[in-house]
């Protein structure tokens, strides 16, 4: 065996066991590392990134790296979203078309975005905070004090029912919904916000369906509990809309090859987008005061409108009559919507 064999076997040898043990890689004082394989699944590595999974080639193992990674995720994030919004805002159907067609580099994916949108406008809510009502009579305090007043009632119910394994389960069910009932008052009461003297007089009869009026009754016996609750449900299953929102948006489609479901729901998450940042604009307009916001009425039609246009490439009339049939169906899922947060908050 000559001298250029063997050094063609050791690398040979080399570069396997780099390929199997991708930590191999040499580790400098500065706290870069410079791998032959991927670090995150072992392939061989041609160029400054895997080709398989997509991770950058080399880990920078310093505490300024950490730093400099954090900066390029938060400004790379805000670069992309100051190209997004604008387009969100005055061509929402090009914004849609283009992420469909892929090119999705320069903007904030859908759900990105919604999420996001959502985050902001619940903590614009909580962070205005304020009265709901003109005049209080019904405070947070004295919800407190009716549940804290139930709890020790079942506390003693269940001393009583020592004996009863069925009746002590379903007391310690209602010990437990009490104190999340607490917790829930206790945040209301950090949070400052009291519910006013709103007319809710013959709301536990105006449906007829008996578990809505349950709901009602309940709500009315604590409505700064069931403010809670309809806010956290709210945030919480907020991206509900958009699965309830999708069906509606393909009636206007139904014979269509051209527009799948794919393209439908991210015509849907773009539009929820818009339409919480102008419940924001509007939170905040309502808290100081603004003129005009009457107008903001307007918005949410004709936005449908250039969305619908510019997303599925339709004349004026074809997203005119489509944006009437809409905006009728985003009232109705908003009252779905509102149904399934009527379910979790009675629950």
């Amino acid at each position: 065996m000559n001298g250029t064999e063997t050094l063609g076997d050791m690398a040979g040898a080399l570069a396997a066991a780099r390929t199997v043990e991708p930590t191999a890689g040499e580790h400098r004082a500065d706290g870069h590392t410079h791998e032959s394989a991927c670090l995150n699944c072992a392939t061989p590595l041609v160029g400054s990134h895997c080709h398989a999974c997509g991770q950058a080639a080399h880990v920078h193992k310093t505490l300024g790296a950490f730093f400099h990674d954090l900066l390029h995720g938060v400004f790379h994030f805000e670069g992309k979203i100051w190209r997004t919004l604008p387009l969100l805002v005055t061509k929402p159907g090009k914004l849609t078309r283009e992420y469909i067609d892929g090119r999705r580099a320069s903007y904030v994916s859908p759900i990105a975005l919604f999420l996001f949108c959502v985050f902001a406008l619940f903590t614009t809510i909580n962070s205005l905070g304020g009265d709901i009502g003109a005049s209080v009579n019904t405070t947070v305090e004295q919800g407190l004090k009716q549940e804290r007043n139930d709890l020790a009632v079942l506390e003693a119910e269940r001393i009583a029912a020592r004996g009863d394994a069925a009746e002590l389960a379903k007391i310690d069910a209602a010990i437990a919904e009490t104190r999340k009932n607490i917790a829930g008052l206790e945040q209301v009461k950090a949070s400052g916000i009291n519910v006013g003297n709103i007319d809710t007089s013959g709301l536990e009869t105006a449906s007829d369906i008996g578990w809505i009026n349950e709901a009602v009754k309940k709500a009315k016996a604590n409505p700064s509990l069931a403010l809670y609750k309809v806010q956290n449900y709210s945030y919480k299953l907020s991206w509900a809309l958009i699965p309830i929102s999708v069906p509606f948006l393909w009636l206007l489609f139904p014979f269509s090859r051209r527009f799948g479901l794919y393209d439908h729901t991210v015509f849907v998450t773009y539009s929820l987008c818009f339409m919480t940042l102008l419940g924001i604009v509007a939170t905040v307009g309502g808290r100081l005061a603004l003129p005009g916001l009457p107008a903001l009425a307007f918005l949410p039609p004709l936005h449908m409108l250039l969305q619908l246009r510019g997303a599925y490439g339709l004349s004026w009339f074809g997203a005119w009559w489509r944006t009437w049939f809409l905006s009728l169906f985003a009232f109705v899922a908003m009252m779905l919507f509102a149904v399934v947060i009527l379910v979790e908050a009675g629950g």
